[in-house]
């Protein structure tokens, strides 16, 4: 007999069921990398997850004859309907064996959890805030996960889904650029040196991670401002964007940070990170007592950059900031002989500048993460 089971955040050994079901759904799977533990389970915990202060989220597990057999998360996030003017609630954390009573069971305690708070659309996987990656996987299942930047799921998952009665809403696309043919478009070289000659704006590099902590109060508000314009915004709390950023400082390296200075003002940034999914699958969700070692070591062992987060704020656009942040990049990552593959994770398909840029730089597409809508 299935049952649906709301999750009481209070009690330890349903947390713990709730964040050890992907690893009995993902046993067999090579391309799957678990999150850490502690991240995990501060999602869970409404004292410490700054999302849980303005906002709504239950957690539901779905479980067959004594056995977990799938999740979910109902999401109500306030911010984002205040701002945009809408009733919208969010699925995520959908994690399911490949049964359609399952899903559909888990899809519809969601639907009620939304119709009783008067909310008429339902969007996901959209998560607790920036650092949740967007949408279901619906190509590129060979590869493995980068990092837990980017969601990852079996090949059933957009079926099960999409027989809720789900239809796109937007696509976040992934790309690939080998370095063999990473090479920095001459169109985009002339325009950084025209952008850096007039001295309007400036690349900021940094000598130490020392000196990049001290820019990042100023970093978190551009990246606040940066997606003012993109479908997934609301207006962060100063809580939600130290959050972030303190969590981008943890495993920065501050070499593969950029961004654009107008005066002392950040105008625009681009985060590059160490892929470290290798030692994050070695450490099975622990950091102790071996796998921050580890993970330290992957950063000088890997051969695989992920650039992920890449913001202009608004009025700076179509000022030739884009090119700046590329050609900084750009020439970092060559001077690194590390890495010889680099990826561009989630760049979402409204974003019409920075895909046709990626194909300049010769990107090659090979994920896509879609984000799902239904009417209710």
């Amino acid at each position: 007999m299935l049952i649906i089971e709301k999750v009481d955040t209070e009690n330890k050994k349903q947390v713990k069921r709730f964040i050890e079901l992907p690893y009995q759904i993902y046993a067999n799977c090579p391309q799957w990398v678990p999150p850490l533990n502690i991240d995990a389970y501060n999602q869970l915990n409404r004292k410490k997850h700054p999302f849980h202060e303005h906002s709504d989220v239950d957690f539901f597990i779905a479980a067959r004859d004594g056995k977990d057999v799938g999740r979910i998360a109902a999401i109500e996030n306030k911010p984002f309907n205040q701002y945009h003017k809408e009733k919208t609630a969010d699925f995520y954390f959908f994690e399911c064996e490949n049964n359609i009573e399952t899903a559909t069971a888990l899809f519809n305690t969601v639907f009620d959890w939304a119709k009783s708070r008067g909310l008429n659309m339902l969007i996901g996987p959209k998560g607790m805030g920036p650092l949740d990656g967007y949408g279901t996987l619906t190509f590129g299942f060979e590869h493995r996960q980068t990092m837990t930047m980017l969601n990852y799921n079996h090949s059933y998952y957009p079926e099960l889904i999409e027989a809720q009665g789900f239809i796109k809403e937007v696509d976040f696309v992934s790309c690939y650029l080998p370095a063999d043919k990473f090479q920095m478009p001459e169109r985009v070289e002339k325009i950084a040196e025209r952008v850096m000659q007039r001295g309007n704006l400036e690349i900021k590099t940094f000598k130490s991670k020392k000196e990049l902590l001290k820019w990042a109060d100023r970093i978190g508000l551009a990246y606040n401002n940066a997606f003012v314009n993109n479908w997934e915004y609301y207006p962060l709390t100063q809580r939600e964007i130290d959050f972030v950023v303190e969590n981008i400082m943890t495993i920065a390296d501050y070499r593969l940070i950029k961004i654009i200075t107008h005066g002392e003002d950040v105008v625009g940034f681009l985060f590059a990170f160490h892929d470290v999914s290798a030692a994050l699958q070695r450490a099975r969700g622990k950091l102790f007592p071996f796998g921050l070692l580890d993970i330290l070591l992957e950063i000088r062992r890997t051969n695989t950059v992920s650039v992920n987060g890449m913001g202009i704020l608004p009025k700076h656009q179509g000022h030739g900031g884009n090119a700046l942040l590329y050609y900084a990049m750009g020439k970092t990552l060559l001077e690194f002989s590390q890495f010889s593959h680099v990826e561009m994770t989630q760049v979402a398909e409204t974003t019409e500048q920075m895909r046709a840029d990626l194909k300049n730089l010769n990107g090659v597409e090979y994920k896509n993460n879609r984000v799902y809508k239904k009417k209710i």
